[in-house]
């Protein structure tokens, strides 16, 4: 019989968390910290104290342990990709497996490596036909950090920002960056798409204006000429403030969601349209969305080089780099014109299909003398469905009184995972009935088995 290594074997106890009699004199001897002995939160910040969390995320966690449960389910509420329906493009993924490989696991320069800049450079030259220099452009660790560094950048606390309603983070923003918002209501006969003529009466005082498009939550698409509309409004507002010797207003151009357009709809820039509202104008990008790649934390951010040079600075004590491997993993994948081509096609094409069963299913339930409306998919993972079912009584006796109730009773009813338009700054009021649908995580037999829930569940309502 071999001789046992008793110290091999209590080494490796120990690292496998087994107890050993030296483990638990360790573990014996731990203290544990009363948090009962003082207030802990009577130091919060004012920000902290006014700030929430998602309301998104505390849906996503109820969702889970339904799911946990085994219970059939359609999730349409992350604006996320589910890896088994949509993985990375295989390119990509080799180039940042390669790139870890050869031990490039550092820290990468604070404006994003060159040949990662160099490759966004050459990716806005051919999709949007325009002609940025380097210092203009810089990397970060996905979207968030770029409109964060916006807000923190352009807008001093209790200052104006902005936008039109539905529309995402905007007020969460405002609690962590301690400025003032004026939410403008879109409706459905735009997509839930502001105008600029709509806009435009609610300036007075803003020191930015944030628009988002292809949009989360509604899945609709600024039509060309509003875009056109919204650059010749920055130049007109523009030029009336400095006549005042007042400060500008900029524009925060999230387009995270460029490359997913559907029948005839196309994205463009105020910029490329209107050249001369380049001074104002900041671009938010990233592969989050276009690459299926939300994990992997890879953003962008343009505009005047001023600007950017100062967001590179405030990211710097931040900390909001990407990881060095994606960065070069994504450089050599966007060089690959034809592959990124191909792929955005594709990915397009497996969204829309996914939409179009909502679209489909929908139009059914409509037929069948159902109170419930949709907007056509126009682009990015999502589309508007209206449910206006306040006032309906449940099988159970339960008066449906708010959007939280309708939201509530279809996930349990029929199984069907959704998010009001209260989550992105719409008052309950003003809601209607409308709720965000996202393909991103739900599978095609998902999504097709939810239609005869949600008939029955819709059916069963008086």
């Amino acid at each position: 019989m071999p001789k046992l290594n008793i110290q091999a074997k209590n080494e490796k106890s120990v690292q496998l968390g087994v107890m050993t009699a030296d483990s638990k004199t360790q573990i014996d001897s731990l203290v544990s910290p009363n948090f009962t002995a003082g207030d802990s939160a009577s130091g919060l910040s004012l920000m902290a104290k006014r700030m929430v969390g998602s309301s998104i995320l505390k849906i996503a966690w109820e969702i889970r342990a339904i799911k946990e449960q085994g219970v059939p389910l359609a999730d349409m509420t992350v604006g996320d990709f589910s890896p088994e329906q949509f993985p990375l493009p295989d390119a990509l993924r080799d180039a940042i497996t390669n790139a870890m490989n050869q031990g490039l696991t550092n820290y990468p320069p604070p404006n994003g490596m060159p040949e990662l800049r160099e490759a966004i450079q050459a990716h806005i030259r051919r999709t949007q036909n325009l002609d940025y220099p380097l210092d203009a452009i810089t990397v970060v660790s996905g979207g968030r950090p770029s409109l964060y560094a916006t807000y923190r950048l352009l807008v001093d606390p209790g200052e104006l920002v902005l936008f039109p309603t539905p529309s995402w983070n905007n007020h969460n923003y405002r609690d962590v960056c301690d400025v003032r918002v004026r939410a403008v209501p879109c409706g459905p006969e735009t997509a839930f798409q502001p105008t600029a003529a709509a806009m435009e009466p609610h300036l007075g005082g803003a020191r930015l204006l944030v628009l988002n498009t292809p949009q989360n939550p509604s899945g609709g698409v600024m039509a060309k000429e509003e875009v056109e509309a919204f650059g010749h409004l920055l130049v007109r507002e523009n030029t009336a403030r400095a006549q005042r010797s007042e400060k500008p207003l900029y524009l925060l151009f999230d387009q995270i969601y460029s490359s997913m357009t559907f029948d005839g709809h196309r994205h463009y820039s105020p910029v490329e349209l209107v050249p001369d509202c380049a001074p104002w104008v900041v671009h938010s990008d990233g592969i989050s969305k276009g690459f299926c790649a939300t994990g992997l934390r890879l953003g962008w951010f343009f505009g005047p080089p001023s600007i950017i040079g100062k967001a590179v600075a405030l990211l710097t004590h931040v900390g909001a780099w990407a990881p060095k491997p994606v960065q070069l993993g994504t450089a050599n994948f966007l060089n690959q014109t034809d592959a990124v081509a191909a792929w955005d096609a594709d990915l397009a094409r497996r969204i829309r299909e996914r939409l179009q069963i909502l679209s489909d299913g929908m139009a059914a339930l409509k037929k069948s003398g159902f109170d419930v409306d949709y907007i056509e998919p126009q682009g990015a993972i999502y589309m508007s469905l209206r449910f206006p079912l306040i006032g309906r009584t449940t099988p159970e006796g339960h008066t449906l009184k708010d959007h939280e109730d309708i939201r509530s009773y279809l996930l349990h009813a029929a199984g069907v995972a959704l998010v009001p338009f209260d989550a992105f700054g719409v008052e309950e009021a003003d809601g209607g009935g409308w709720f965000r649908a996202s393909v991103g995580a739900a599978s095609i037999d998902e999504l097709n088995a939810a239609f005869p829930r949600l008939h029955d569940a819709l059916a069963a309502l008086h």
